[in-house]
């Protein structure tokens, strides 16, 4: 299970102000459950809510609040035999699932009570359903049909049904924009560590003259060249550019072009020993 808790919410008049959220990892499959504070005691119970039709599940994944750092909480997972993991301080897609569903749910609940904020609580089982019953885009079925096998009937409430949607498709598309600028800054990364590689080559590099006589790394090695010497030359250096970049010409005979470029890293010294 991934576990936490929404809120604080406005209080409603059974002094609930918190929803404790429990996520299946497998089927996606969540239960929201009211409750009146993020203790320790508000968490085992509904725990022990699911205990009574689910059994325990093999792990629970959570931040470090309060309630689950607290030693009943950790005295209950060593007697049921459940690993409890605990996320990184600051690192909250550690517990992403359960995340990814407040990111959806509290939006919804405030357009939902927007005319008296403290009802709030009448919206939780039919966001629960809808949520179940919805088709997930990473395991291809609704949560219910993982989870029982058969289809839900549901009473269709679009317009519940329709906030949802609305939601989930920001946030999907705000996942996707944290997905492009995280794989932008690994190019930006990629590409800043070649430049070192590049730089500390260039700079441990030979320098080399007009007219030196050079062997250059072969770089292709097509069929029928896997056998072939690794390296093509003598060349003379008919020309020194920028950037240790060089224009080469064929000395004596040999199987390589007759003129060709090339740069300080893929040279080195002819040697007639």
């Amino acid at each position: 299970y991934h576990v936490d808790f929404i809120g604080p919410l406005p209080s409603t008049n059974k002094k609930y102000q918190h929803i404790l959220t429990i996520v299946d990892a497998f089927t996606k499959f969540t239960w929201l459950y009211p409750v009146r504070s993020t203790s320790a005691e508000d968490a085992l119970d509904k725990l022990k809510v699911q205990q009574k039709t689910f059994g325990n599940p093999k792990r629970i994944i959570t931040d470090r609040g309060s309630a689950f750092t607290s030693k009943a909480f950790g005295d209950y997972c060593t007697n049921e035999n459940i690993q409890h993991f605990q996320i990184t301080t600051g690192v909250p897609r550690g517990n992403g699932q359960v995340e990814r569903i407040h990111r959806t749910l509290n939006p919804v609940l405030t357009k939902l009570s927007i005319a008296d904020s403290t009802k709030w609580f009448k919206f939780v089982d039919p966001l629960q359903r809808i949520l179940n019953s919805t088709f997930n885009r990473s395991t291809k079925w609704s949560p219910f049909e993982l989870l029982i096998g058969v289809t839900m009937r549901n009473k269709e409430d679009l317009h519940l049904r329709d906030l949802l949607m609305e939601e989930m498709i920001e946030e999907l598309q705000e996942q996707r924009d944290e997905l492009r600028q995280d794989a932008k800054k690994n190019i930006q990364k990629i590409q800043a560590e070649n430049k070192r590689t590049y730089d500390r080559k260039c700079r441990n590099a030979p320098s080399y003259q007009r007219g030196d006589l050079v062997v250059i790394q072969r770089t292709r090695f097509g069929t029928g060249l896997k056998l072939r010497p690794r390296v093509l030359g003598p060349y003379r250096i008919v020309k020194v550019k920028p950037r240790n970049r060089y224009d080469l010409e064929k000395v004596g005979n040999h199987d390589s072009p007759k003129v060709t470029n090339s740069s300080a890293d893929l040279m080195k010294f002819y040697s007639q020993g």
